[in-house]
């Protein structure tokens, strides 16, 4: 299971949650008094579902303060270390200065990767002679895999429990940090955010199909917590189906598995038997293609 473009599911998470974002990664700034309005310099239409086709997104977040201070905090995301430029960041920084004179601007780079480096990026640049400094640039720094996820745990922030699985934890404690991850994302969100941050927790923690069915069975004990119990449940149909369709129609999974997400349970208990009935793909297409016209009408 994977996502064609990392950064762009991060920026939907920041956008969904910016205070959060903010109160988590650079509390200090809360010192400036309560959020009275949160705007974005360049917002294209949100994913409905993080497994939609992505969107072209732009991350500067405009904080205004009560203490009438405004912020514009530029996030970058980054997974690949190797095609981060400090450089680059910075000319876009200068660009916001510029168009933005009278805010506080704050670059700052969130590394995502689950791993330990052996060389280190580069965090600031600098250009001086004789004693005097011409240029400094600096950004904020901030990786994930840095963080202990265990110490998160009691952490009542939904962005927190989302990124659990991208943070730093032993083998032997994996299991309790995706249902720590999903147990607290339900208590926090409504049932919309649930179902699209899911998602985000099924990749990043690259849970599989027999862990799928364990965390249920878990989780169903629960009476309410049935519906991430059912969220497993269509998310374990939705790839055994996706897979049959593939191996019978020589279809693509990737392509099939999206326009699934978009049926009800019972449309894919149905499908589950057309998949005997028909010898092509095409009547299975008009059919999903149907339903969910059906949905969306509704």
């Amino acid at each position: 299971m994977e996502f064609e473009s990392h950064d762009h599911n991060f920026k939907n998470l920041f956008i969904d949650f910016p205070k959060e974002a903010l109160e988590f990664f650079v509390p200090e700034l809360l010192k400036l008094g309560k959020i009275k309005k949160i705007d974005f310099d360049r917002q294209e239409p949100k994913k409905h579902h993080l497994k939609d086709h992505h969107v072209a997104l732009d991350m500067p977040i405009i904080f205004h303060f009560e203490q009438k201070t405004i912020v514009l905090w530029l996030v970058e995301f980054q997974e690949d270390k190797e095609k981060f430029s400090i450089y680059k960041l910075a000319r876009y920084t200068v660009e916001k200065m510029e168009a933005y004179p009278e805010y506080t601007v704050i670059p700052t780079v969130l590394f995502t990767d689950r791993k330990e480096w052996k060389k280190d990026v580069v965090k600031f640049i600098e250009s001086e002679l004789f004693d005097r400094l011409f240029v400094h640039f600096e950004y904020l720094f901030i990786k994930l895999y840095q963080y202990k996820a265990r110490d998160y745990f009691h952490v009542q922030n939904p962005l927190v429990k989302i990124l659990l699985p991208k943070m730093q934890y032993e083998k032997d404690e994996r299991w309790e940090v995706i249902r720590q991850a999903y147990m607290g994302l339900y208590t926090l969100v409504s049932s919309k955010l649930f179902d699209k941050y899911s998602y985000f927790i099924d990749v990043y923690s690259e849970i599989d199909d027999d862990e799928r069915k364990l965390i249920e069975s878990e989780i169903y004990e629960e009476k309410e917590t049935v519906m991430i119990a059912e969220y497993f449940r269509e998310q374990g149909q939705m790839g055994i189906i996706s897979n049959q369709i593939a191996k019978r129609y020589k279809v693509d999974r990737e392509y099939i598995k999206p326009r699934l997400g978009e049926l009800e349970s019972s449309d894919l208990i149905q499908l589950g038997d057309m998949i005997l009935d028909y010898d092509s793909f095409e009547p299975i297409s008009n059919w999903i293609d149907e339903r969910i016209g059906q949905k969306v009408k509704k």
